[in-house]
Parts: structure tokens; sequence; C-alpha cells
């Protein structure tokens, strides 16, 4: 044991060396600016853990729309505003579409993780597969799926309304799994296929935050030979078992399609129909599968749950939503995606949920693959891009002077229909050759579960002891995801037949 850990004491200590050596270096190239920092540590202390996107904006204040942080000898560039963001990672994307190392998540996911590999050859056919497969053409296949999940769901914050967060869960969960494998809808989140997922989704998760582990620290740890490297040994164990469930989730529905058995649509399906065309491997579609269900679900189940806490919190915008449902749909039949273009406050309130609380609230952070240079900066290799996009969601210069204010009518145009028809309007996607794949069928998800809410229930805050309503706290829990923080609502049904009609459609389906 004192082998191993002098050992490591010595790769540290060089590696702190090393740092300390490229952090002396006058380099005599003009690098962006930013706030001067501690030795060796540079800004690590300075930087707000829970809420980045507030030092991001006192930061903007002094240094501009592009500033540079020194953390521990990793550059990091800090992107503040829309032209920067385009002109990087729109027009100069083949630059700046890598990702940061990620040493330990990418040894769990054996580097098959799409949204956390770098942007090469693998990970072009993925994307080229996965849009096939879940562009917009195609997403109207998965239409019966999210409106029944929608009425479940409706039907559930109605009857249960202190069990809404149950409720959201499951029915994202049902969704993703259903488009991704045609598995029936779930009916509690101990099933065992949630559990993996979710045990998955919380391993690789825990190994993505800042200095988890000592080799996100001193990458030259990554070298080190697998018997020094404990963590190395773990992320391949679990990279096995991992794949073995995949695998057989993947190879249960491609069996089916080279016997020529008819099966639904699915992504899998879908996978398994175009695989040679994409030239990829059995492992790396039963991964490419697999690890859409995070984003998939956390997307749609965070974004649901801000729209709960808004109708809860803005009656005006919930009363104006159900004026245009009743003009459009009325009150005999539920809402469908055929009223979709009819809908556009419905759709417009969708956009602002993203926008005004958007799930990511720094994005995905980006890598150069090469050194640049912009507006006179050096920007090196292997630097990595952080979007502040809860800043850009927040600008003025973007969305006007009541930016921070949820207001859907943002999106309208003065004929009450949506501006710019076909844009996303918000940035929640991510952006250039890393945005979401999954996003028009996000997007169909939270329209017609918002509609379906809003045309059969009334929200309105729960009531404290002293009988005035207790509205939610408009701030959410820090983490990878940016959720509410917990709170609770009441409900009731709008009108006399709604809880009736969403009764009688919840029966057809069970």
């Amino acid at each position: 044991m004192s082998f191993l850990n002098n050992t490591v004491i010595v790769v540290l200590l060089f590696s702190l060396t090393t740092i300390f050596a490229l952090y002396c270096v006058n380099d005599n190239k003009k690098h962006p600016p930013g706030p001067r920092g501690l030795p060796i540590l540079g800004n690590v202390f300075q930087l707000d853990p829970d809420k980045p996107w507030i030092s991001y904006a006192k930061w903007k204040k002094i240094y501009g729309d592009l500033f540079q942080l020194n953390m521990a000898g990793q550059p990091i560039l800090v992107l503040n505003s829309q032209k920067v963001v385009e002109d990087l990672f729109e027009k100069r994307s083949a630059k700046y579409s890598g990702r940061p190392k990620w040493p330990v998540a990418n040894e769990i996911t054996g580097y098959l993780d799409l949204p956390l590999l770098q942007y090469s050859e693998l990970c072009r056919r993925m994307r080229r597969a996965s849009d096939v497969a879940l562009g917009i053409k195609i997403s109207s296949n998965y239409y019966r799926v999210q409106s029944d999940q929608a009425l479940i769901l409706t039907h559930g914050i109605l009857n249960q309304p202190d069990k809404w967060n149950f409720h959201v869960q499951k029915a994202s969960i049902s969704i993703i799994l259903f488009i991704l494998y045609n598995i029936p809808p779930i009916q509690s989140l101990s099933d065992a296929r949630v559990v993996f997922m979710e045990n998955l989704i919380d391993r690789t998760s825990k190994a993505l935050l800042p200095g988890a582990h000592l080799v996100d620290i001193f990458p030259i740890l990554s070298h080190l030979p697998l018997f020094l490297s404990k963590w190395k040994r773990e992320a391949r164990r679990d990279f096995q078992g991992y794949s073995k469930v995949f695998e057989d989730m993947f190879l249960s529905i491609k069996d089916k399609f080279v016997k020529g058995v008819e099966q639904p649509n699915s992504f899998s399906a879908t996978l398994a129909e175009t695989q040679k065309r994409h030239g990829m491997s059995d492992l790396e579609c039963a991964w490419l599968a697999g690890m859409l269900y995070s984003a998939g679900q956390e997307t749609t189940s965070t974004a649901l749950k801000w729209f709960l806490l808004c109708m809860t919190n803005f009656p005006h915008v919930q009363e104006k939503a159900q004026e245009e449902l009743d003009r459009v749909v009325g009150r005999a039949r539920l809402p469908s995606f055929s009223d979709m273009k009819h809908l556009p406050y419905i759709r417009a309130i969708v956009k602002e949920v993203l926008r005004w609380q958007v799930p990511l609230a720094v994005g995905l952070p980006h890598a150069t693959t090469e050194d640049d240079c912009y507006e006179g900066y050096f920007i090196r290799k292997g630097t990595i891009c952080m979007v502040n996009v809860m800043g850009l969601h927040r600008d003025p210069e973007i969305y006007g002077p009541d930016a921070d204010k949820f207001r859907p009518e943002r999106y309208l145009n003065d004929e009450g229909m949506i501006k710019d028809e076909g844009k996303d309007g918000h940035f929640a996607y991510g952006f250039g050759h890393r945005i979401c794949v999954g996003r028009h069928i996000a997007n169909n998800s939270l329209f017609i579960a918002v509609a379906t809410i809003l045309w059969a229930v009334t929200i309105s805050p729960v009531k404290g002891a002293d009988g005035n309503p207790v509205k939610p706290d408009l701030e959410g829990d820090p983490g990878i995801f940016w959720r509410p923080k917990p709170f609770n609502f009441s409900t009731k049904s709008r009108f006399d037949d709604a809880e009736i009609l969403i009764q009688q459609a919840w029966d057809d389906i069970h």
C-alpha cells in the first residue's frame, strides 16, 4: 500500500510542477480577459459552485461577452452573448464541438455515451442514426404514446395532486422507454428497468461533477497502470455490467427485425433497420439507445415541473391559455396534436418555460479541438467552453427589458401567432453540431402535456395554516439539472364535464 501511495504522490507532485510551470510561462499571446486568481489553483474558489451563472453574469459586467477562467491550470472560456455563441459554436463549429475529457464518466460508459463523446467519426455516425430515428419526420409516430401519457398525467395530478412529482416522473419515463424500446407504460418507479437506468444516471452524474475524482484535476493519473487505478477498475467493471443489459435490450428488438417479425415503431427498431447504413456495431447501437434515456427523460420531466410551478404562481397565464383552449378545442373533447398549429399560446408557454428556467443552466460544456484566434484573443486547443445559458435567457438585448419575467407573449407576433416559426427561440437544446437530437420529440411531449393539463385542470397554490396561499419558491435546487425546490399545489376540475371526460378517456386506455 505504501508503494501505491508513494507512486501517486510522485505523480501528483509532477503534475503540480507541470501546472505551475505552464502557469508561469509567458507565451506572449493575448488571451481573453478574466479575473485574477491564486497561483496554480486559479479561480477555483471564486466561482459559485451552485449557481455559476451568477458569477458569470458578474464577470460579464467587468470583462465583457467573452472571458477566460483558470481552474487549476485548465482554461475555461465563458461565452456570454448570442453573437459570441453563434460566432464560435455555429460558424466555427468544427473547432468548438469537442467535449472535456471526463475520464471517469467515459470509462463507465466505454466512450460510447453520445452526449459525452468527442466530435469524432463515431459521434457523427451516432448523430446521423439518431436524426433518422428521432427527426421531425418520424416524430409523429409517437403521438399516440405522448397523448396517452399526457392523459394519464392529467388524471394523476387531478386526483392525487400531492403525488404530482411521481406522476410527472412516471409519464416522462414511460414515454422515453416506449420510444426507445417499445416498452409498455411503467406502473412503478421501482420497475427493474427504471432502477437500472437511474442507477447509471446517478453513477455518471456523480462522475461528471467537477473535482469528483483526482484524475479530473490531474489528468496524468489516467496514464497509471490499471493495478494502480482503482477508479478505472471499478469503472470498467461497471461498463461490462451496463453493456450486458443494454445489449440484451437492443438485441431483443434486432432479432425480431432480422427474422422479419413485424413490430411497432421504436428508436431501437429503426436503429436495427439502419445499422449497416450507419456502420455501427451492436454494442454502439445498444449504448446509443440506452443513453438517450437520460437526456429524454430528464429534460421533459424537469420542464414539466417548472411548468406546474409557473401555473401555480402565475394564474393570469393559466387563464389566458384556457381561454385559447376553449376557443380552439372546446369542452367536448381533449386536445390533440392536430390542434397544435391553432394553439400558439400553449406552444409559447412551452418555449417560455424552457427559456425562463432552463433545465441545464450552463449547458453541457464544449471543448476546442484545435488552437484558434477570435477577435485578437488566442484560444488554445483543449480549452473548455461554457455557455451561460441562464444568462442568455435573461439577456434584455435578446428578450427585452422584462427578460427576467415569465411572459409567454414574447414569442407571439401582433396577430397572436408564433414568431419565427420553426425556431426554438431559446438555447435549452444546445448549439451547433451538439444540439439535442431529440428536441422535436421533447417539444411534442411538452406541448400535449401542457395542453391536456390546462384543458382539464385549474392549478392553484395550497393554503397555509393562516388560510393564505403559499406560492412556491421561484429558485431552483443546485445540481447538474436545475430543478424546482419541492412545492405543492391544489387542483380541481376546470368545468363540470372535464373530470368525466378525463376519466372516460383514462378508462379507455387501461
